[in-house]
């Protein structure tokens, strides 16, 4: 290796001097031997000598680097070899070293590429398989998106208010239903505080969703009433926590189901029970009553006994009407009943009623009028159940009318509207105001007037089923306390296939 680098190193001295002597011959004949006529020439060959200098030792600085550079990567290769190859048993010159080294160079470089390839070769297949597996979690990805918008499209369908929030009552889905319940833009609203969202008027809400995700229940189920229109509502609320993996709560749903109608339900079922053990014991009382003395001869004369029939046969007609009136109702409202229309006149009717409920007026001095029958004011109705209709009303109107005073029925024909209509005036107690759209309601009487005459709080309510339901028609009433009121209804004319019929 010695002989070779000196060989190399002689070699790069010689080609440096060769390079300084001819700077300096340049620099002889710029015209330093004639004596230096022109000092620009003088000038000149001293840039040349300075150059060439440069040069020389670039040359020398690049021919040591070289050795140096040559001498790291035999001595690399030759460590890469086993160490029974490092010795012979006689020395090589310095060409066969050169040979030998460079052979062995070669190898050590064609396994190092073998091993690149190999190597590159593993990670292809790697990199196969991070694709393939790329792939299923993009499929896995667009099948999680795809029921997501699943789940959403669901959710936002449902009537009933339905909440989503994380652990820390942050908003993170809502539906149409909660928006329009506590008052803001559901689609808008994610990731902001449910308690900033629902109101202070809702706060109850908020802090129930609270407590639920701190304790971890999985599920609670309460009655929330909400204020709304000034009018109570009230909710069904259930709550349950939403468990990770891990079985720790990541969220909260609720589902508000509004229960108002069906409590009004409810409470309308037990008032109807109610009302109806009241208005069956009464009669039933006096009858029992009036019998058990009959039994025990409390009668002696004929007189008294007559008297006592004549009260029993009065509670069981108003027992006998109780019934009828509450089953004709149920039969209307379940839609059983048998109906049979057929074209009438509507004044003609009222008269036929107004006979029937003279007796009554008489007895309480009050004066009924009516006017002379209308021509063409046929109706196709059920006969039976209009002729019930006009008597309720008329009843009614008798009812409430002190002695002395007056019931007017009424009836007129609106051509351009096609509907015949009834009024019946009377100069009664009046009904306040603010009860005016309760009288139609089943057993609900007038608190103001119940002291003036009994009833059952049917009547009415089976003249708006008969009328509105069967009939398609409508009723109305107008009423100032003092002065008097104005029930009414309104019927479709016959046409003219009905009235073929007849």
């Amino acid at each position: 290796m010695k002989p070779a680098r000196n060989l190399s190193v002689a070699f790069i001295l010689i080609a440096a001097g060769c390079l300084l002597l001819v700077g300096l011959a340049q620099w002889s004949d710029s015209g330093i031997g004639v004596g230096g006529v022109f000092a620009g020439h003088t000038k000149s060959g001293i840039l040349v000598l300075v150059s060439r200098l440069i040069g020389a030792m670039g040359v020398i600085w690049l021919g040591w680097f070289a050795l140096n550079l040559a001498a790291a990567i035999m001595s690399i290769a030759a460590q890469l070899q086993p160490d029974n190859e490092h010795h012979s048993k006689a020395s090589p010159n310095v060409a066969q070293t050169f040979t030998i080294r460079a052979f062995r160079f070669g190898s050590v470089i064609n396994k190092l590429t073998a091993a690149i390839s190999g190597r590159l070769s593993a990670y292809s297949d790697r990199i196969a398989d991070l694709e393939t597996q790329i792939e299923h979690l993009q499929i896995q990805i667009q099948l999680s998106k795809s029921q997501k918008r699943n789940i959403e499209a669901i959710i936002y369908s449902i009537r009933d208010a339905v909440i989503v929030t994380d652990e820390s009552g942050r908003l993170l889905m809502a539906n149409e239903a909660a928006g329009r319940l506590f008052g803001f833009d559901y689609r808008d609203s994610q990731h902001k505080p449910v308690a900033d969202l629902v109101g202070e008027s809702k706060r109850e809400f908020a802090d129930l969703l609270s407590r639920v995700a701190q304790t971890k229940g999985k599920v609670k189920r309460r009655q929330i009433d909400f204020l709304e229109a000034e009018k109570p509502k009230s909710f069904d609320c259930i709550i349950s926590c939403v468990h990770d993996g891990n079985e720790q709560v990541c969220g909260v749903v609720a589902v508000l189901h509004d229960v108002t109608r069906e409590k009004e339900i409810a409470q309308m079922k037990n008032d109807f029970v109610s009302h109806v053990s009241h208005e069956l014991k009464t009669p039933l009382a006096s009858i029992t009553a009036y019998a058990e003395m009959l039994c025990e001869g409390e009668a002696q004369d004929e007189q008294t006994r007559k008297e006592f029939y004549s009260v029993i046969h009065d509670q069981a007609d108003r027992l006998n009407r109780l019934i009828e009136d509450i089953l004709n109702v149920s039969r209307i409202e379940s839609g059983l009943i048998k109906v049979e229309k057929k074209p009438v006149s509507l004044t003609m009717l009222m008269q036929e009623q107004l006979r029937m409920i003279k007796g009554y007026a008489e007895e309480k001095n009050i004066e009924v009028i009516s006017q002379k029958p209308i021509v063409f004011d046929r109706v196709a109705v059920d006969k039976d159940m209009m002729s019930q209709v006009i008597v309720n009303l008329l009843s009614n109107a008798i009812k409430y009318t002190p002695s002395g005073g007056s019931v007017r029925i009424e009836s007129e024909v609106d051509e351009l509207a096609r509907v015949a209509r009834v009024r019946v005036t009377d100069t009664g107690v009046g009904i306040p105001e603010d009860e005016i759209e309760r009288v139609f309601d089943k057993f609900y009487r007038v608190q103001a007037n119940k002291n003036q005459a009994k009833g059952t709080g049917l009547g009415l309510n089976l003249v708006k089923q008969i009328v509105e339901k069967v009939h398609s028609g409508r009723v109305f009433v107008t009423s100032k306390p003092g002065v008097g009121s104005t029930f009414g209804f309104e019927l479709p004319l016959a046409t003219a296939e009905a009235l073929e019929t007849v």
